[in-house]
């Protein structure tokens, strides 16, 4: 779960957020909207503990994100950027392994019950045929694919994904939502994604956090629609049902 309360963020006088209090329950996935510029990205580092000023109080799984060391918060939570990733010389499973990282020793080294976290990570994003192939050999949502199974590795109960759509075409949009939205009922995670995939989002999505500059309003994908501020601030004239 992340809890925000009175959360302002913004630079020098542009105020992105304004005193924002917000819940993100567990075992939901999430979509982070707002038009370009509004702090999406920014509210999502913040979160990840990547910029911490801001006003207010950041929570993730009862931690203050604001005081805890990020070696403690790296156990709590998992964040994926936006930047595309190809390593040369590392496989899929030396990437994966290494959301391992805040578990084991000083040199790195992987016990048998870590080996065994990275190969089930692989399996749940379908890439454990591709465990020994390196990224450089990979599409781009093949690689999506792996960096949300090192987010799985860290076995944290958060991920965050800055825009993880991206670089992939329409269908593997689509899968990738897909694939967020088992993980993180079947596996129980609170999954935040920002995204400017609006119709992935309604349909996808259990819940909504709409940057309303200043306001942030998070609420189930129905009661969002319902309420009216996707078409307020999309200017969108759409019916919305829910398959």
């Amino acid at each position: 779960m992340i809890e925000l309360r009175d959360l302002t963020i913004g630079f020098g006088d542009n105020t992105l957020i304004d005193k924002a209090t917000a819940t993100i329950d567990g075992g939901s996935l999430t979509a982070l909207l707002g038009r370009n510029g509004s702090g999406k990205s920014t509210l999502l580092r913040a979160i990840a503990g990547l910029n911490r000023r801001y006003d207010g109080t950041i929570t993730v799984g009862g931690l203050d994100v604001a005081a805890t060391p990020s070696p403690r918060l790296a156990r709590a939570l998992a964040f994926v950027s936006t930047e595309r990733t190809r390593i040369a010389n590392l496989s899929c499973r030396d990437v994966v392994a290494l959301g391992r990282a805040p578990y084991t020793d000083w040199i790195g080294r992987l016990s048998k019950a870590d080996r065994d976290i990275v190969d089930d990570s692989l399996e749940a994003v379908g890439m454990s045929a591709y465990a020994d192939r390196t990224l450089d050999r990979m599409s781009d949502g093949e690689c999506q694919r792996v960096m949300i199974a090192r987010a799985l590795a860290q076995t944290t109960p958060v991920i965050l994904l800055d825009e993880p759509t991206s670089f992939l075409d329409l269908p593997n949009r689509y899968e990738l939502c897909s694939l967020l939205g088992r993980l993180a009922r079947e596996h129980g995670k609170t999954i935040l994604y920002s995204t400017h995939e609006l119709d992935i989002a309604l349909k996808l999505s259990d819940a909504i956090a709409l940057i309303d500059t200043p306001r942030l309003v998070c609420l189930p994908v129905d009661e969002m629609v319902a309420a009216g501020h996707i078409n307020r601030l999309f200017h969108l004239d759409m019916l919305y049902r829910k398959d």
